[in-house]
């Protein structure tokens, strides 16, 4: 039987905050999102913040606008494909006088991934002969995965989506033809929307009769947003016309949600009795809360050399400072639920990529390129909301201009990852619950771009 101080414990604001926080994007670390360019994906991303040519530079190192020629729009759509299957067992009921508990009745909860869209755009303008400026709008975070009702898992997680989109302004400034300097401002609307079963049957088991561990199942949805500022500034270095250096960091961006919505629904009855009992009088109802969310830092190395007239080889370095944004989440409660602080234990990542164009002829451009990616997730804190692991990217694309003010790039991505293991604790986010299992997932992104120069 769980006492009130273990329920205490539950926090069901602060699990479906935490549930968000802990999703992962198919293809970059954690929910972090790469996806601003059809060309650069061809490449790995590989030269992204040195590369010529490509608009979405205005928003990874603004200095690199001097790569771009003249007045230009440029648009992007990528289209992410990932899937998320898990095989394991669960068990219920799990405390101090039944630390076995029993096992946990549903599915294995189908394909948690999915196909999403994530578009980019871009505009450029020259100022004068030194100075650009620029407008960028991007999703640097966002993922979504929902679960089959019912399945094993279900008090962990059941639906996560996250987005965050930055409207961003740029300007830079050409010291000569081999130094320039920029930075950006941006605005980043941050939505969460996540649910997670509750096992109010373990709760009540042995205190009223009628209930037992997965008997009463009711639900839990949080709802949450918020706009915040943040910035990016940068360096572009030319060792001569054929070699780019660039240098950027974006900063982090710290969200202040304090209109979250908590909406409980379902076993009616259980959740009254609660609500009503010593030690929970006034829980398990709708309310609203706050947290503070912070994106996390980023710093990024680019390097960009032309060979020859037809090869230009690329590579990138990107650090990431997940520890500090993710070490731990406070959430606060507008109900007599206590406060809590969440532990996360992410580490910073860093992504490597290596990247290569070739070019066929006047109008067709070949592309190539490769990467890791590490996860700032390990096995004792990976999350059923997806479970994130380092992998590889093999990708491939193509550029097209018909003429000199038009371009269209196609990139493709493939991802190579392994089975991650997931091992979620009772007493943790689960309401005397535990997970044991392995996930098999995937990962694919095409994308394509269409570049006008006035």
């Amino acid at each position: 039987m769980q006492t009130a101080s273990t329920i205490a414990r539950l926090t069901l604001l602060a699990v479906g905050v935490a549930g968000a926080l802990a999703a992962a994007d198919a293809n970059a670390a954690a929910f972090q999102l790469k996806e601003n360019s059809a060309k650069g994906l061809g490449r790995a991303f590989a030269g992204s913040g040195s590369a010529e040519g490509d608009a979405s530079i205005i928003a990874v190192n603004p200095a690199g606008m001097r790569q771009l020629e003249g007045t230009m729009i440029q648009g992007d759509v990528s289209a992410i494909s990932f899937g998320a299957k898990f095989k394991g067992t669960g068990r219920t009921g799990v405390s101090a006088r039944t630390p076995n508990g029993a096992p946990a009745q549903g599915g294995n909860g189908g394909d948690a991934g999915m196909i999403a869209p994530v578009p980019a755009a871009y505009f450029h303008m020259p100022i004068g002969e030194q100075a650009h400026f620029g407008v960028s709008l991007t999703a640097p975070f966002g993922f979504k995965t929902e679960y089959d009702n019912g399945w094993v898992g279900r008090y962990s997680g059941l639906k996560t989506d996250l987005k965050a989109i930055d409207l961003g302004f740029a300007a830079s400034y050409d010291v000569n033809p081999y130094v320039s300097f920029g930075a950006s401002v941006f605005v980043e609307h941050l939505t969460i929307e996540l649910t997670n079963a509750i096992d109010y049957g373990g709760i009540l088991a042995g205190r009223v009769p009628g209930f037992a561990p997965g008997n009463a199942d009711g639900t839990l949805k949080i709802e949450g947003d918020n706009n915040a500022v943040g910035w990016t500034v940068g360096g572009l270095f030319s060792i001569d016309e054929n070699t780019h250096i660039g240098l950027s960091y974006r900063s982090k961006v710290k969200h202040k949600i304090t209109g979250g919505d908590a909406t409980f629904d379902g076993a009616d009855r259980a959740r009254a009795l609660l609500t009503n009992s010593p030690g929970t009088i006034g829980w398990f109802m709708s309310t609203s809360g706050k947290a503070t969310v912070t994106m996390p830092a980023s710093a990024t190395l680019s390097v960009t050399h032309k060979v020859n007239d037809r090869w230009t080889v690329m590579g990138d370095v990107t650090r990431t400072a997940w520890k500090t944004a993710f070490d731990s989440v406070t959430v606060d409660y507008a109900s007599p639920q206590p406060d809590s602080v969440l532990k996360f234990g992410y580490r910073d990542t860093t992504f490597v990529s290596l990247g290569a164009d070739y070019k066929l002829s006047d109008t067709v451009t070949l592309r190539g390129g490769v990467a890791l990616d590490q996860t700032p997730t390990t096995d004792a804190h990976r999350d059923v909301r997806v479970p994130d692991t380092s992998r590889k990217w093999l990708s491939l694309g193509v550029g097209w201009t018909p003429s000199a003010n038009t371009e269209y790039n196609l990139g493709y991505t493939h991802l190579f990852t392994s089975d991650p293991n997931v091992y979620v604790p009772a007493g943790t986010n689960n309401q005397g619950n535990s997970l044991t299992g392995k996930y098999k997932v995937r990962g694919d992104v095409l994308a394509a771009s269409f570049q006008y120069k006035f």
